[in-house]
């Protein structure tokens, strides 16, 4: 769950609005309003996903092993190789759990990203349909989050259960460790940003279920419109 607290001060050149049905005489900005949506949605799922078995368990983030290493592709060299089901579920269930690791350091770079998003971004995405802040924040941040997340997806390759990942490897010639880490980081973060767009989609659907005010009245208003 992010740590670091966001910065949400206000200042001349960000535009003002008055809170409507909410606590008189309240105010907020359009980068607060942004910045505020995509911390609770990526404090949402990431909390969601740092649980155990947090992306095995998702419909949206599960981690898939590379169709060279067993997955759905019918030319699998491990496939070929008469890998155990037995064997492939563990590495499947290994990948997801080191993709957690990753995302214990996805949370800062999130953090970092939000805090740099524009006024003149925050004005379109306030007024915007569908997960649109979390795509542009992905958009914005490219592969910055992919770098941030690969030490921990190293980490949690080696640490849980090394044995069946060298030993699949092995079997698997021509597909290295850095490889499936590589895929295995770009799809975590990948996740990452279809759970928090599922979350920004609730919010925006229902901001009274944040109890935040700011949010309520700024999205309430944009839906008006």
């Amino acid at each position: 769950m992010i740590e670091r607290r966001l910065f949400l001060g206000s200042g001349a050149a960000f535009m003002a609005l008055a809170l409507g049905g909410c606590q008189t005489g309240l105010r907020y900005n359009l980068t607060q309003v942004v910045q505020r949506l995509l911390t609770l949605s990526s404090q949402r799922a990431l909390a969601r996903l740092m649980e155990p078995d947090g992306f095995y368990d998702s419909q949206i983030a599960r981690i898939e092993l590379p169709d060279t290493l067993g997955g759905n592709g019918k030319g699998s060299l491990v496939a070929k190789m008469l890998l155990s089901t037995v064997v492939r579920d563990r590495l499947q269930h290994q990948v997801n759990r080191a993709a957690e690791r990753g995302a214990e350091r996805a949370a800062p770079a999130i953090a970092d990203a939000i805090l740099a998003i524009s006024p003149e971004a925050a004005a379109a995405l306030v007024k915007g349909k569908g997960p649109v802040a979390t795509a542009f924040l992905k958009q914005q941040m490219g592969d910055s989050l992919v770098r941030a997340m690969l030490p921990g997806v190293d980490e949690g390759l080696r640490l849980f259960d090394s044995a069946v990942v060298t030993e699949t490897l092995r079997l698997a010639t021509g597909i290295d460790f850095a490889a499936l880490r590589d895929d295995v980081t770009r799809k975590a973060a990948d996740a990452i940003f279809a759970e928090m767009g599922q979350e920004e989609e609730a919010i925006r659907a229902d901001p009274r279920s944040t109890g935040d005010p700011v949010l309520i009245g700024a999205l309430t208003a944009a839906g008006a419109f």
